[in-house]
């Protein structure tokens, strides 16, 4: 599974699901998908995310234990 830290972050900057979708080019829906584990991103929305976080992909996605 794919451990991330969006919702945290996207807390930290203030932005609902709905404004960091549209920054991204996706629905609110798929942020959801993101941050509750449920999707994997693609690497190009993976950037597009961290750019938008202004963290690193490194620090916003990791592999959790035993994948």
């Amino acid at each position: 599974m794919l451990g991330n830290r969006v919702r945290e972050l996207r807390a930290r900057h203030g932005f609902s699901q709905t404004e960091l979708a549209n920054q991204v080019g996706v629905t609110r829906q798929t942020i959801g998908f993101i941050e509750k584990g449920d999707f994997s991103p693609s690497i190009t929305l993976a950037l597009s995310l961290a750019q938008s976080l202004q963290t690193s992909v490194d620090d916003l996605f990791w592999l959790e234990e035993g994948e």
